[in-house]
This record gives structure tokens, C-alpha cells and sequence, in this order.
């Protein structure tokens, strides 16, 4: 039987289905899609993806934003040469208005305008200008340029001009600087309108409540004003709500407030409103004396020194009429340095004889502890117990007194350091004693010229204290929350008093915004009159 030959024929290839095909060509239609898409994106949003540059068989990335900033200061790029064109063109602008040759200062103006317009452009595209776009204005402003050169506005003449334009500018602005702050100061130191209601309410109260007066005056005869197991406190001010407030905040802070003893004194203008306010509110027991300034008579300018400078025609005139010189520090035309309020700390014991021992507190201030221990404190046979404000170099002794004047450096160090009015314990046996009163008239009379220091009483209390001041513990009182917004809150939390010292007092507007609920917390706002004057 006869084999068949083998067949070695490639058998046949079976079809696919075509749903494979389909498959298939969507993947690679969707997979096109795709890669269109994202180069669209690369070239929409270069700045997203950065360029590949090999330098020097190195690939760095580098993008093509531009930055108009380093255009300008790259001396190479048309914007920097523009710039610098347009800055002397300016110059030219100003020299030839001044030589009224105004058609040129019109023709300069007009191109600075296109060039400011192309550099806009520039910065609008992100791409820098091209020689194209730069070229035509730099020649057409290189050409006005010349033309005002050849007018003689040359270097020299260009120089002087501007530099006297510059000193211009510059008193200019200092004057500004200046009136600035003397505007703010003001500011700050007149009594807002709502507060001067209240006061205004409060005497005509005090003028026809008779109950007012006679109460007033059992207080003024109390025997708890005269008696040294009690704690007293003194404070001097014109300014009602703030005096209550520091009231308010010793009293809330203490755990026997019926021991607590407080001395004011005022002026003639506001002694009925604050006689009425401290008799119609209760400050849980504790006793309250207000005296106006203007009874004491023993206080006068054959006495006082300061009284005498305090009277003088030309002293009153500096402050009522003005002082033009720009070089007068405006701290130093504060009107309180004018009130003899201001100067009383300095006669605790003649006003109060019968006294040993007494905390002074500023009006800008708030109790947050109990200051009671303070009279427990051992002074070391010191008169003054303040708290040291030497951190800072400018707080010590050569910052507040001319030191070139022999009478001070024979007898005081210039580094010696500085310290605070605000809270002070005063030990009045030991003030006595010393006759530190005598001292401050004597530094006083040797100050009648301002030779020794400008204004204000902590230099003279510096010199009067000299030697006769214990250093308190930080904490006892923290100062700065007038013109310091950064104080440090633990600081803060930690003292028993905060001193609202500086322009930015916490009842008026000006005043920081994160302290002044500190002062507001102790100020009595349910009080009718308050109600009332705020509403009207």
C-alpha cells in the first residue's frame, strides 16, 4: 500500500473575532487622545513644567517666567535700560518745568508714559521685551534727553537740582513726621466726648444731691484715713474713669478689700463728678478720700520750685501757644507735664502726715494680683521700692541726663540703672527722714535752665531716689501696653500690675486692641450714666 507524501504546507490561521479589533483600537485611539492633551497642557502652562538645558553635561531645570524684578536690575535687559532712562528723564521733567520750557517737560512725560505702558505689557505676557519693542523708545528718549542737555541742563545743574529737591522732601517729611505725632498725642490725651458726658452728669448729680456732699464729708473725717494698720493707696489724676478703674481692679483682686484705703486728689473742675462717682458706687467697703489740688495751700511758688517754673509766662506759652522748632520732641509738649497733678508725687508726705507707709499707682494702670503684701515688704531702710527698667540700655541713667554738666557727673553714674513711676511703695517714715522733698527742689533749682534734663518727673525722681531705691521683682509691674504690641502674655499674666504707659492709652480709640479688654473688664458699663452717654 502506497504512503502519502507528508504535507508540509503552513496550516491555515484562524480569524479573529473582530470585537478584538475594536478593542484594540479604542486603547490606541483613547492612548492618542491622551498624549495630545498633555502636551496641550505643557504648552498652556510652561510655568508648571519646566525645560530640560544640558550646560556642560549638566541638565538643569530652568523656567521661563519672567521676573520682572530681576529684569530690571539685570544691566544687560532693555527693561533696566529703559528704567534708568526714564529716571533721568524725570530729573530733566522737573529742571525744565523750572525753566519753564514746558513743551519739553511734555515731550519727556509723554514718553516715560509708553515706556511705563511697554514695561506693563512686558510684565502681563511673562516674556521679556525684545530689541524690536525696546529700541524705537530708547532712541526717541535717548534723542529728548540730548535735547535737554543741549539746553544746559547738563550733569552738574541735574546734581544740584534734585539734591536740593531731596533736602526739600526731607523737611518735608519731617515736619509731616512731627505734626504726625504731635496730632496722635493729642489724640490720646483729650478725654473722649462720651467720658466728658459722663462727667458732666456726675457734678450736675453732685450740685443738686445734697445726701452726695454729706456723705462726702464723713469720709473726709473718717478715722480709717489716718490709721497705718490699714493699706493705703494714693493716686493723682483729672481723669475719672481711669482712676476708677484702677479702684475697681485693687479692690477686685484683694481678699479683705474693707482694709483697703485710697487717697485722690483732683482738680477744681473735676472734684464734684469724681466725689459724686466714688460716693453713689460701691467698691465693696473700702474707703475712698478725694481732695482737689487747688487746697492745698501750703503748696505754692515760694515753696515749691516747680510751682514757681509751673506759673512762668514763657513755660505756659510753650504749651497754649506753640513752639515752631521742628527739633522739639513731642513727647515733651505733653500737657500733663504742665498740671501740678503730674508733680504731687513728690509731696506724699506734707499731704498726708499722718501716714507711714503707701503704695502710688498711676492712673494708667490695672491691678491683676493682690498688692497688699507690698506692705509687708523690707525696703532695707530705702524710701522708694520700684521695679529696676535697665533691660534695655536706653533705660539707664546717661539716656535721661546731660552728663557733660559737672554738677551731674561729679556725683552720679551714668550707667547707673533706671527705674519706673507707676507702682511704688513709699516708705514716708524713711522719706522723712532723708528729706528727699528737700532733694527734689534742690535738683529742681539747679534745673531751671532745662540744663539737666527736658521734661517730666522721673528724671528728677531718678536723682531725688539716687541711693535710696530697693529693686522690686519684674512681676510686680510690667509696663509697655501703651505703644508695645508684643508683649509676651505670660508676662502679662504673671503681674500683679500692667502699665498702660505710652500714647496708646486703653479709653481711647488709639489705644491696642488685645490690652484694652485688661482695662475695660474693671470699668463699671452697666453704670446709667454711662449707658446713657454712650447711646447719646
Amino acid at each position: 500500500m502506497r504512503r502519502r507524501a507528508a504535507d508540509f504546507r503552513r496550516p491555515a490561521r484562524r480569524r479573529s473575532p473582530i470585537w478584538i479589533w475594536l478593542v484594540i483600537g479604542l486603547f490606541c485611539i483613547a492612548g492618542f487622545t491622551l498624549l495630545v492633551v498633555k502636551q496641550n497642557q505643557v504648552y498652556e502652562n510652561p510655568a508648571e513644567h519646566p525645560k530640560l538645558v544640558r550646560n556642560g553635561g549638566r541638565v538643569q531645570f530652568t523656567h521661563s517666567n519672567l521676573n520682572l524684578t530681576k529684569e530690571s536690575t539685570n544691566p544687560n535687559s532693555y527693561a533696566r535700560q529703559l528704567l534708568d532712562q526714564m529716571t533721568l528723564a524725570k530729573a530733566y521733567i522737573v529742571i525744565a518745568k523750572e525753566h519753564n520750557n514746558h513743551h519739553l517737560a511734555w515731550e519727556l512725560t509723554s514718553k516715560i508714559r509708553s515706556c511705563q505702558f511697554l514695561l506693563s505689557k512686558a510684565a502681563m505676557r511673562d516674556n521679556p521685551m525684545t530689541q524690536n519693542e525696546a529700541e524705537p523708545l530708547i532712541k526717541s528718549l535717548s534723542t529728548l534727553i540730548f535735547k535737554a542737555q543741549d539746553a544746559h541742563y547738563d550733569i552738574a545743574t541735574t546734581i544740584m537740582t534734585m539734591k536740593s529737591h531731596i533736602l526739600a522732601l526731607e523737611e518735608r517729611a519731617n515736619a509731616a513726621m512731627v505734626q504726625s505725632t504731635f496730632f496722635g498725642q493729642l489724640a490720646t490725651e483729650s478725654v473722649p466726648k462720651n467720658l466728658h458726658c459722663v462727667s458732666v452728669k456726675l457734678l450736675a448729680s453732685w450740685l443738686t444731691i445734697k445726701k452726695l456732699q454729706e456723705v462726702a464729708n464723713e469720709i473726709n473725717n473718717s478715722v480709717r484715713l489716718v490709721d497705718n494698720n490699714l493699706y493705703h493707696f494714693c493716686l493723682f489724676s483729672d481723669n475719672l474713669l481711669a482712676v476708677s478703674a484702677v479702684v475697681n481692679s485693687t479692690v477686685s483682686n484683694t481678699d479683705h478689700p474693707k482694709q483697703l484705703v485710697f487717697h485722690i486728689v483732683t482738680n477744681e473742675p473735676n472734684y464734684g463728678a469724681t466725689q459724686a462717682w466714688f460716693v453713689s458706687n460701691d467698691f465693696k467697703g473700702s474707703v475712698i478720700e478725694v481732695q482737689k489740688v487747688e487746697d492745698f495751700t501750703w503748696l505754692n511758688a515760694s515753696y515749691s520750685p516747680i510751682v514757681k517754673k509751673l506759673t512762668e509766662n514763657g513755660f505756659q506759652e510753650y504749651y497754649f501757644e506753640g513752639s515752631q522748632d521742628l527739633n522739639d520732641e513731642p513727647k515733651f509738649r505733653n500737657p500733663k507735664y504742665s498740671s501740678l497733678l503730674n508733680h504731687l508725687r513728690f509731696y506724699i508726705p506734707e499731704i498726708y502726715p499722718h501716714l507711714e507707709k503707701v503704695v502710688f499707682l498711676d492712673d494708667d494702670v490695672i491691678v491683676q494680683k493682690d498688692l497688699t503684701p507690698l506692705f509687708s515688704l523690707d525696703l532695707h531702710g530705702n524710701v522708694n521700692g520700684a521695679v529696676e527698667t535697665c533691660l534695655e540700655a536706653f533705660h539707664r541713667f546717661y539716656k535721661y541726663f546731660n552728663f557733660s554738666n559737672p554738677v551731674l557727673s561729679s556725683k552720679f553714674d551714668p550707667q547707673a540703672c533706671g527705674w519706673a513711676f507707676g507702682l511704688n511703695v513709699f516708705d514716708l517714715v524713711a522719706w522723712r527722714n532723708a528729706n528727699v522733698t528737700d532733694v527734689y527742689h534742690y535738683w529742681q533749682e539747679q534745673n531751671s535752665d532745662g540744663s539737666l534734663w527736658k521734661l517730666g518727673t522721673l528724671p528728677p525722681g531718678l536723682l531725688a531716689f539716687y541711693g535710696r531705691t530697693e529693686p522690686l521683682d519684674r512681676r510686680w509691674h510690667v509696663l509697655g501696653l501703651g505703644y508695645d504690641v508684643n508683649i509676651d502674655n505670660r508676662l502679662i499674666e504673671s503681674a500683679a500690675v500692667v502699665h498702660f504707659n505710652g500714647n496708646l492709652k486703653p479709653w481711647s480709640k488709639l489705644g491696642i486692641g488685645k490690652y484694652k479688654p485688661l482695662w475695660e473688664r474693671y470699668v463699671n458699663q452697666t453704670h446709667p450714666y454711662l449707658l446713657d452717654c454712650a447711646k447719646n
